[in-house]
């Protein structure tokens, strides 16, 4: 079979950008080129696509973050980019986009409807399944109607906070109570997370969460250990080995994620064999109820005294950087970094192939 193009989207409108170029990096350098060429694509800050022709493969991240000839997606009857430069445009072919933008404007589903309109193949979930992983109000409520366990939450917008605080701050404290976790809905990396204990600790942690979104959750916070199973196909998915997050700070937030090296992943994670089978099956399960596609990284809170498990989150665009759980626990699990990758891609020409055979016009 001929060598396959494939276009690496990342950086983005987002606060993740860094960790979008830091997980492209690894992908980049651990792609299969005897099977794939790549195109590197960047997104700026300002949500400006560039073509990085001249970047050399390994990369670092620092590299990626090169100016480059824009570049514009072209029409689902010929689809593909179109480069723009000194004045004349020129084709720039592809077979399929692995999009690793995490967080708004690339984890969300807007790039993945783009994608679809184009008539692009893509790695990943669906514009559907992307939205409903980002917004973990409607995530949440999903879990909750397929009777998947997750901790107590109520959710507010923006502005109603401003108008009616004090009703708010009573139903915190009546529906949630303290301690809690305080957390935009549309944001990932742990960016906008705030641990609360008191009533005097709320206001400043909802003002830092409304500096992301316009929907605000407050959840109980419960004595947790936090597990991550990955999760790997289209509809008949497949769970790795459970991992466990060691944070070094209280809890995982961003500084935790990546930049404290006190923080420790392990996998296998140290737990029996069938609190193992069931994070496992609740992560097909959480999979298949957003409707899911191709990769996804399920986040667990373990309370190992009473035995119970609850879903935090699942991840549609999990991290690739060298210390991500993703690719660390699909190693674990007897898939390799490189392997993964592949995989990946062929699971995104399934999907498409699927897809094509609906009649839309």
């Amino acid at each position: 079979m001929s060598k396959k193009t494939v276009a690496v989207i990342f950086g983005g409108r987002s606060p993740e950008h860094d960790v979008s170029v830091t997980s492209a990096a690894g992908i980049l350098q651990n792609i299969d080129r005897e099977k794939f060429n790549v195109v590197p694509v960047r997104i700026s800050k300002s949500g400006v696509w560039t073509y990085l022709k001249n970047v050399e493969i390994p990369v670092s991240p620092d590299k990626l973050e090169s100016d480059g000839p824009e570049l514009f997606l072209r029409n689902p009857s010929d689809p593909g980019f179109l480069i723009y430069e000194n004045g004349s445009l020129e084709k720039l072919d592809m077979d399929v986009v692995f999009p690793v933008l995490h967080g708004p404007f690339g984890e969300d589903g807007t790039i993945q409807g783009m994608l679809q309109m184009s008539g692009i193949p893509f790695v990943g979930a669906g514009t559907a399944a992307s939205a409903i992983g980002m917004d973990k109000v409607l995530m949440k409520e999903i879990f909750l109607q397929e009777n998947l366990p997750a901790v107590d939450f109520i959710w507010f917008l923006r502005k109603n906070w401003t108008k009616n605080r004090s009703v708010i701050i009573n139903a915190v404290e009546k529906e949630i109570g303290y301690p809690c976790f305080v957390k935009p809905a549309n944001a990932g990396s742990s960016i906008g997370i705030s641990k609360v204990k008191s009533k005097e600790e709320l206001d400043d942690a909802v003002e830092k969460a409304a500096m992301y979104d316009r929907k605000v959750l407050a959840e109980k916070a419960v004595n947790a250990r936090e597990l991550e199973c990955a999760v790997l196909g289209n509809d008949y998915p497949e769970a790795s080995v459970v991992g466990e997050i060691i944070p070094g700070n209280e809890f995982y937030d961003y500084d935790a994620k990546y930049q404290n090296k006190d923080s420790k992943t392990i996998a296998p994670a140290d737990i029996t064999e069938e609190v193992s089978k069931r994070v496992q099956a609740l992560a097909k399960k959480a999979f298949s109820a957003i409707d899911c596609a191709g990769m996804a990284r399920v986040d667990f809170l373990f309370d190992s005294e009473k035995n119970e498990i609850f879903l935090n989150e699942i991840n549609t665009i999990p991290g690739f950087t060298p210390i991500s759980m993703y690719p660390v626990l699909w190693e674990k699990t007897g898939i390799s970094y490189t392997d993964l990758i592949t995989k990946l891609i062929e699971l995104a020409f399934e999907r498409f192939e699927d897809l094509s055979r609906s009649i839309f016009v």
